[in-house]
């Protein structure tokens, strides 16, 4: 199974949280984006900051391979607007892919319609502007219940505000990585928290975002139904490489 075309090889620590500078942020960027575009690798998944630089870089080298960027990242808890402007920038930067977290927190405290209206208002935009949206639930937060819940109101979502033939352009996706458990607990993909997600998301594809850390798994995530997988060890996975990375 040739699942480079499947993976969003992804970097999404800020300089503070690395301890580094803005420079070697950029550095790392370009090395993930070189191996992407060596390696067949689908997307790279970066900060926004960096959209820019990067898709120069990707230009210069006559490559396909798409830019993703996250948006409200991490906490998802921005504004309609905020996101909104933070996507719009993004664009204009030149970002293929706009992974946005959807406000769970509001979810969970029963805001559904807000919820709804970052949904429609956020996708729109995106999809105006020949973009992907996913969107990312955060599944360690939410129950079982949950999961399905939100996944199907977004499928709902999506086939009552969007055309058919843009369904596919549409994702749920399950985590940001960022999301701290207690007592060990996954806080990425795991292959209930992905089935519930398929089993719900009607039309829309899903992909799987951290904790897939060796080929086998992915394998069995594309098996399952998911279109991409977002990890920080994308060249391991395609090398037939185990990972101890954290997503």
């Amino acid at each position: 199974m040739n699942i480079a075309q499947y993976l969003d090889s992804t970097y999404l620590k800020t300089p503070e949280q690395s301890g580094i500078s803005n420079e070697e942020t950029l550095q790392i960027d370009k090395k993930l984006t070189q191996e992407a575009i060596d390696n067949g690798i689908f997307a790279v998944m970066i900060r926004p900051d960096y959209v820019a630089e990067i898709k120069k870089y990707i230009q210069e080298r006559n490559s396909n391979v798409a830019v993703g960027t996250v948006i409200g990242f991490h906490e998802g808890t921005y504004s309609i607007d905020e996101k909104l402007a933070e996507a719009s920038k993004a664009i204009e930067d030149g970002a293929d892919e706009l992974d946005f977290v959807i406000n769970y927190n509001a979810y969970l405290q029963g805001e559904t319609e807000s919820v709804k209206e970052e949904f429609v208002k956020c996708t729109k935009l995106a999809l105006d502007n020949h973009k992907i949206a996913k969107w990312i639930i955060e599944i360690a937060a939410l129950t079982d219940v949950q999961i399905a819940d939100l996944t199907k109101n977004i499928s709902t979502w999506a086939e009552e505000n969007f055309s058919e033939n843009e369904w596919s352009k549409i994702f749920v996706k399950s985590s940001t990585g960022f999301y701290k458990t207690e007592d060990g607990k996954p806080n990425g993909a795991t292959f209930e928290g992905i089935k519930i997600m398929l089993d719900n998301a009607g039309k829309l594809p899903v992909k799987a975002a951290g904790g897939v850390r060796t080929p086998e798994d992915a394998e069995k995530m594309i098996s399952m139904g998911v279109k991409r997988i977002g990890t920080s060890s994308a060249l391991a996975l395609i090398k037939n490489e185990s990972s101890s990375e954290g997503y």
